[in-house]
């Protein structure tokens, strides 16, 4: 199942993805830290990503605790498939050079790519 959220619900998945479980609270206090936002729009955005199946919920005492069934890199696959079909015509290469040209990559990064492009030249010659 190919997972699109929203931006608040990504909001919300990384909040949870950090550690979960977490009741709404813990949630919402996590997201006030950055944004202004309503305990209640929390707690209905939370209702509504528990509908769609996004979370989890479960009774721990009087309060009820949420997590995720999502694992983090399989929402970002999606995601990054999805803007690389929609955004880059199905080009990796157009999307990784666009975001190097935009960002300033450290040098650890660029070392971490230069191993991947060693491995890809690898597994291209191996086939």
């Amino acid at each position: 199942m190919e997972c699109f959220p929203s931006d608040t619900e990504l909001d919300i998945l990384r909040v949870l993805w950090d550690r979960q479980p977490r009741t709404v609270r813990e949630v919402h206090e996590a997201l006030s830290a950055t944004k202004d936002v309503g305990y209640t729009t929390t707690l209905k955005q939370m209702q509504r990503m528990l509908d769609k199946e996004m979370l989890q919920r479960q009774e721990n005492g009087r309060a009820h605790v949420y997590s995720t069934p999502l694992q983090a890199p399989k929402v970002q696959r999606s995601l990054l498939s999805r803007l690389m079909d929609k955004a880059f015509g199905g080009s990796a290469i157009d999307l990784v050079v666009q975001a190097l040209g935009h960002g300033n990559p450290t040098e650890e990064e660029l070392e971490q790519l230069e191993q991947l492009i060693a491995e890809k030249k690898k597994q291209h010659n191996d086939d």
